[in-house]
């Protein structure tokens, strides 16, 4: 189970960073007209992320693994901070990039 956790917050965590950099390519009209919904979802899958760090946490604590929570508590802090961080920037961007500017 812990491995399926980690798995799926790597990749819903990579997904929040590579929708807004599809946003940012522009090259595919599609993309460049869905941008609400694609930062959006990038938002989304960080929280999805995070939310399965925490269950990850969670079952831990229920198995009783303290040397593991010893051992990773503050890498998966440092590394939840850099997720939400960087989704935030890209996304920042992004909407700075097309909020306002006509479709070309």
């Amino acid at each position: 189970m812990s491995g399926l956790l980690n798995l799926g917050s790597l990749i819903f965590g990579l997904a929040a960073w590579i929708l807004p950099i599809l946003s940012l390519m522009r090259q595919n009209k599609v993309l460049r007209e869905k941008w609400a919904i694609l930062s959006t979802t990038s938002v989304g899958a960080c929280a999805l992320s995070l939310c399965l760090q925490i269950f990850e946490l969670n079952h831990r604590i229920k198995i009783q693994d303290w040397a593991a929570l010893l051992d990773t508590s503050q890498a998966v802090a440092a590394v939840s901070v850099l997720l939400l961080a960087v989704t935030i920037i890209l996304n920042a961007v992004v909407l700075s990039v097309f909020q306002g500017h006509p479709k070309d």
